[in-house]
């Protein structure tokens, strides 16, 4: 009896043991797995324009992926270009304009994917202001944020209907936008996005006229873009491709389910009021899926991009002309096409 005790023990033993060592090889399988990191800053507070990133992280895309997402809010809008130049963040949200800039300025970025593919910028007035049209804007003040290329905006949109510019007061508010068109300092304001602040005003029963600066001679542009430091894409061009496939999931997602995309954005960012941003991520949602043709999602004309930069130039916000190729990348994309 002893013997085949001992038997059955010694069995017992190495059946534990050959567990605990295929137990072994899986933790090893598992962490030779582990995510990899990759940062990313927005342009600014969390709102529907990131429906599709917040989606991704919510549904565990990004983990699929393989990747470690972590998402910082600049207070500043200009500043996550900086920290993309300077390593200090992987990946960040910004606009075309700014990535011209940059690259007038030596800064080492490079446009990744388009999150937004045409202006949200927009001229706005309201119809009690009796405005018909740009045309009676002359004699008017119209409150801008202060960004240079959007005071050339202006410029372009009064000359294009004939109204010398130094016939209209442009004030410079900052943020506060809204106030000086509602509260009366201003007629008009450029500087809003269709998306948010014209929603803002229409859900207040303002009944607003806007339009996108792309509809009134400013040459059209992609209003918000991925972009990453050349160094970053040397060494992390995979995870950018894997992140910006995860987005588009996100993005597919929070399509599908509005509710849980303004759910999403809430719980992001809890400061936001819910019956409102229900209302901007539905006028938002359309943009973020918006493609051109059968081009990819993110995909960034090139030949529009180089009448952007030459109007830039044009207006002498920049002093050279840059190619297209030296602004932007979509060779990380899904299905990418050669450049």
């Amino acid at each position: 009896m002893r013997p085949r005790t001992t038997a059955i023990a010694l069995a017992v033993a190495l059946i534990a043991l050959a567990l605990g060592l295929a137990a072994c090889g899986e933790k090893s399988e598992s962490e030779s797995k582990e995510k990899q990191p990759l940062s990313l800053a927005l342009d600014f507070y969390p709102n529907p324009d990131h429906a599709g990133i917040y989606m991704a992280q919510e549904k565990g895309y990004f983990d699929e992926a393989g990747l470690d997402v972590s998402i910082s809010s600049p207070s500043d809008p200009s500043a996550p270009l900086k920290l993309v130049a300077s390593g200090k963040a992987d990946l960040a949200i910004s606009y075309e304009p700014e990535v011209v800039l940059g690259h007038e300025q030596g800064l080492p970025v490079t446009a990744v994917a388009a999150l937004v593919n045409q202006p949200l910028t927009s001229l706005i007035w309201l119809r009690s202001s009796g405005i018909k049209g740009v045309a009676d804007l002359k004699g008017k003040t119209v409150a801008t944020a202060g960004i240079p290329y959007q005071e050339a905006f202006l410029k372009t949109i009064l000359n294009r209907a004939g109204v010398a510019p130094e016939t209209v007061k442009s004030v410079n508010v900052g943020f506060g936008l809204l106030p000086a068109l509602v509260g009366g300092q201003a007629q008009a304001m450029l500087g809003g996005y269709s998306n948010v602040e014209g929603v803002d005003l229409q859900q207040r029963g303002k009944a607003p006229v806007i339009t996108p600066v792309d509809q009134l001679g400013v040459p059209t542009y992609d209003e918000l873009v991925l972009v990453a430091n050349s160094e970053t894409l040397a060494e992390k061009g995979e995870q950018i491709r894997l992140f910006i496939a995860a987005l588009e999931r996100g993005t597919e997602a929070a399509v599908a389910d509005p509710e849980a995309a303004t759910a999403a954005i809430t719980a992001a960012n809890p400061e936001l009021e819910p019956k409102l941003t229900a209302a901007e991520m539905e006028a938002t949602l359309p943009l973020l899926a918006a493609r051109e043709g059968n081009h990819p999602f993110g995909y960034m004309d090139p030949r529009r991009w180089q009448a952007f930069a030459a109007w830039m130039r044009d207006e002498e916000l920049i002093a050279g002309l840059p190619e297209a190729p030296e602004l932007l990348s979509n060779a990380y994309l899904s299905g990418a096409i050669p450049e």
